[in-house]
């Protein structure tokens, strides 16, 4: 327990770490003020109105598939004929769509809670994510590059103990902050739509969306954290973290993806990283194989694909824990001086 308290206060301590705190603050601050500022509450005329204009976009969708059937069957009004109309009428049901027009789409000016809080979720997830990456590097790169935990390893001469101490620290530490950051921020704006826009339509289904996407946001900022850890622990520094990080996404994000296209690989955006992470986060993600449908010119063909979240945290996990386990192994047997 001693290690723990020692490294508790070593991390709170590090001015990067503080530095970061603010910033997230700031970011925080700045974001739930031009919201407020944005926002007023809407009149009994201005929702009259906006309700008016979802009704009447759901009855758009609604005649746009029934004339697609219609389409189908043969029994299309010639004055219609000239609309274009997908190959599959699926793709145009109402009742197929993941949301459907509401009023809140109609309000100008009015920051509603329940259309707005996922995106917002988002924002606060990647900073998070950031947060965590940055300050794993850092806390141990310094230490490894100034000394530190040679002069820790003198009180305390069990290197994997240390080692798992710092790891446990500061998992631990991202986590709680994100937790009272996650509070906070969604409160925040969950009283600006009480107070100066409108709260929505909060119902069951919302709340465990958006809590589903709140805990797999905090398990990417974990496997981000642990990450940045690692590679800064094989690497010796924190640049090494940064420096991986810039080279992956040059050479393979970008890079990898360009030659592939050349190449014409099929299905390659489930080799990267990014792709899993969208699956992650969102629970399933399409992408476009051009290969698919090569020569296919009547639009019979779906070259869709998905990746669903289940393999997406397989690869997530593994690749972490690969690290960790190999930044482990290395700082067992690596000359510390």
């Amino acid at each position: 327990m001693n290690l723990v308290r020692a490294e508790l206060e070593r991390l709170s301590a590090r001015r990067f770490v503080q530095l970061m705190v603010v910033l997230l603050v700031l970011a925080f601050g700045i974001t739930a003020a031009t919201t407020l500022a944005g926002s007023h509450r809407p009149t009994a005329t201005e929702l009259a109105e906006a309700q008016r204009q979802a009704a009447e976009e759901r009855r758009n969708l609604e005649v746009i598939h029934e004339q697609c059937l219609a389409r189908e069957r043969g029994v299309l009004p010639p004055e219609q004929a000239d609309q274009y109309y997908p190959p599959n009428c699926s793709e145009v049901d109402p009742a197929l769509r993941e949301r459907l027009p509401v009023a809140a789409d109609y309000l100008v000016g009015v920051f509603t809670f329940a259309t707005e809080a996922r995106p917002l979720l988002y924002f606060l997830i990647a900073f998070l994510v950031l947060f965590g990456f940055l300050v794993g590097a850092s806390y141990i790169g310094a230490d490894l590059n100034s000394g530190g935990v040679v002069n820790l390893l003198l009180w305390r001469p069990r290197r994997m103990t240390v080692l798992s101490a710092k790891l446990g620290t500061l998992l631990g530490g991202v986590l709680a902050l994100s937790l009272v950051a996650s509070v906070v921020y969604l409160g925040a704006f969950w009283f600006i739509g009480q107070a100066a826009g409108q709260p929505g339509h909060l119902d069951e289904e919302f709340w465990r969306s958006l809590g589903t996407l709140w805990g797999r946001g905090l398990v990417l900022v974990l496997l981000a954290t642990a990450l940045g850890f690692a590679i800064a622990t094989l690497g010796r520094h924190t640049s090494a973290a940064l420096g991986a990080v810039a080279a992956y996404l040059v050479v393979w994000e970008l890079g990898a993806r360009l030659v592939f296209e050349i190449l014409e690989v099929a299905r390659p955006d489930q080799l990267m990283l990014s792709s899993h992470l969208a699956a992650w986060l969102t629970g399933r993600a399409e992408f476009w194989d051009n290969q698919a449908c090569a020569g296919v010119f009547d639009g019979s063909c779906d070259g869709f694909y998905a990746l669903t979240w289940a393999p997406a945290l397989v690869v997530l996990v593994t690749l972490t824990a690969a690290l960790t386990a190999a930044a482990f192994a290395l700082f067992r047997r690596r000359d510390l001086i």
